[in-house]
Order: C-alpha cells, then sequence, then structure tokens
C-alpha cells in the first residue's frame, strides 16, 4: 500500500557567501521514514540542537523544498502537486511549532487564528456553526471557551496558547500532525497537559504524529519509533523502547546519559566524550571528534546503516557484523 507521508531519502543543503567565497552547509542527509495510511503512528525526531530536526520537519510540510531526494503525500511528490493537491495537503498536514507566543499576531485576539482556518477551508456553512466546532475543538484539548475566546495571546498563559494552537490543528481533522518542539518553552506542569493532548489526537481521532523533540524523556513517553538525528544524518532508528533503554550508537548513549535520574543521589554511568571540534561535512563519521570509540575507518568514510535487530539500525562500525540497508529501508523497521 502507499504510504500517506514518505520522506524518501531527502536531503537539505544551504548556501551561503559570495560568489567567490561560496559555502554549504549540509543541514539534513539521507533521511528517510514513512507514515501509514491505514496505522496511525508516533515518530520521534530527536537530537541535541543543530541536528537538523526542525530543517527535516519544514521539510516535510512542504515549507523548505528538499536539495536531494523527495517528500511525497499520497503517492505525490509534495514539490509537483497541483493546486487542489496543495490546499488538501495543507488542511492534512498540521504544524505546531515550539513558541506558542511567535505564531499568533498580537493585534488580534486568538479567535481570529481559529475563525481564519475556518474560513478558509470552509468547515461551516454558518457563523453560528464555525463557533460550535471552534467551542467543540477548545474543549477537546483541555480549554474552556468562554474563558479562552475574546482574548489577546499575551492574556493567555504559554500552556494555553499552545493549546489554541493544537486545537486548531485539530479543526482541520487532519492526518498527519507535526508537532516541532511542542513543550520546550512551556512550564514544566503545563507539559504533561499537552502531551496528552497529542495523545488523545492519537488515541481517539487516529491522528498520526511526527513529535520533534531534544527531549528523549517525552519522545520515550509519547512515541512508538525514533530516529536520533547528528549533524542532520540518521544516527540509530527504531522501537523506542529498544533505542532508550539500550541505546547502541554512541550518540544516541550520550543523549541517554544526559537525562536526569529521579532520585538526585543516583548517577547514570559516566560517557567520557572528547571534547574537540566536531566534523562537519568532509568524510568520515560525523561523531568521529566526540566519539569514544571511534576507529581508524571513522575518519575515512561514513558509516552506513547496520541492520542490528529486526527493528532497529545503528550508523555506527561497531556493528558492521550486522547487514548494511538503504537509508530507503528505513520505513521497513518502522511497521
Amino acid at each position: 500500500m502507499t504510504p500517506l507521508l514518505e520522506v524518501r531519502d531527502a536531503g537539505k543543503v544551504f548556501h551561503t557567501g559570495g560568489f567567490l567565497h561560496k559555502k554549504h552547509h549540509v543541514a539534513v542527509e539521507h533521511v528517510s521514514f514513512a507514515i501509514s495510511a491505514d496505522r496511525p503512528s508516533i515518530t520521534a525526531i530527536a537530537g541535541e540542537s543543530g541536528s537538523g530536526k526542525t530543517t527535516l520537519a519544514r521539510l516535510i510540510l512542504g515549507i523548505l523544498r528538499p536539495s536531494t531526494g523527495e517528500i511525497r503525500y499520497n503517492g505525490k511528490p509534495v514539490g509537483s502537486m497541483d493546486r487542489g493537491e496543495w490546499r488538501t495537503f495543507r488542511r492534512e498536514v498540521q504544524a505546531i511549532f515550539q513558541d506558542p507566543f511567535e505564531v499568533y499576531n498580537p493585534f488580534y485576539k486568538v479567535d481570529h487564528t481559529l475563525v481564519l482556518s475556518v474560513q478558509k477551508f470552509g468547515l461551516a456553512k454558518s457563523r453560528r456553526e464555525g463557533r460550535e466546532l471552534i467551542e467543540q475543538a477548545l474543549r477537546a484539548v483541555g480549554l474552556r471557551p468562554e474563558e479562552t475566546l475574546g482574548r489577546y495571546p499575551h492574556q493567555l498563559s504559554g500552556g494555553q496558547r499552545q493549546r489554541v494552537m493544537v486545537a486548531r490543528a485539530l479543526l482541520l481533522k487532519p492526518r498527519i500532525i507535526v508537532a516541532d518542539e511542542p513543550v520546550s518553552m512551556v512550564d514544566a506542569s503545563l507539559r504533561a497537559t499537552i502531551l496528552e493532548s497529542l495523545l488523545k489526537l492519537y488515541t481517539d481521532l487516529g491522528i498520526s504524529l511526527v513529535y520533534i523533540t531534544h527531549d528523549l524523556t517525552t519522545a520515550y513517553q509519547l512515541s512508538g519509533n525514533i530516529i536520533t538525528l547528528y549533524q542532520g544524518a540518521v544516527a540509530e532508528v527504531g522501537d523506542v523502547e529498544r533505542v532508550i533503554k539500550a541505546p547502541q550508537h554512541p550518540y544516541t548513549q550520550l543523549l541517554v546519559a544526559s537525562i536526569p535520574m529521579p532520585n538526585p543521589k543516583l548517577r547514570r554511568a559516566k560517557l567520557e566524550v572528547a571534547q574537540d571540534e566536531l566534523i562537519v561535512g568532509g568524510v568520515g563519521c560525523r561523531f568521529a571528534n566526540r566519539c569514544p570509540h571511534v576507529l581508524a575507518e571513522c575518519r575515512e568514510s561514513a558509516p552506513p546503516l547496520y541492520r542490528t535487530e529486526p527493528n532497529r539500525a545503528t550508523a555506527c562500525y561497531l556493528y558492521k557484523s550486522a547487514p548494511a540497508i538503504h537509508a530507503t529501508e528505513i520505513a521497513t523497521l518502522l511497521q
């Protein structure tokens, strides 16, 4: 069956500088995964700042065009959709961004962004019907319409503003939501509420989620599959339970080791990491200068993905005894 959404060997290169001093920055390289049309899923894209997570999100949403590979929706490349197909894509693939304040126009009440969505996509035949849809969406994310509508963005808390954006996405009855760091800028006390709202969209409405985060704790709580990125490339991919509890790639091990323990008296095993300058571009493994297990071949060529388990792959020469797979085969791991 044709996947609902397919990221096929996608890459993005940004060019900076003048004609004589042109520089190339590889933000994303050889990333692939797919979302089934008949089986909703939650896939986490995890990594530290600068790993390419937000660039990948913008590629998925069609905000950026890939330099290599392609993004396909219902089997059609997003970049070659006609007007009708693009409109359908814009409605069925919704975004929730990191900053719950910047997405609002401070001169308009929060009602504006909700009403505009109803009008633009013809969701209601009358103003009253549109109002009922908006109130229903707000209640679905735990907000009281009488306490939310009629207010300006600055009159709501960060958590309330973010839940209004979840309600906006819900209004359009999307099939996929791309949530880019949706809880990183709200109070810890509100994170659970927002994550619960996202999880309900998946469990109750069958909406697939692409959850972009640097926080492996929330990735573990929310997702079924995880892809860890390092400098734009896939480091490890697979079932979130296995990847978080028994990470294989040294970079994933570093991320897991950075998760605070619930008891401050407990300490995780310390992972020694070199402090040399990072490799950006060029040959070899991107993580080589930070890796405590670096081999000579790591500096000579970038490792492929090795299928270490039926639903897991790691881009590390430590697992070269396992069969190598192409990036486009990642989708077969996340079933």
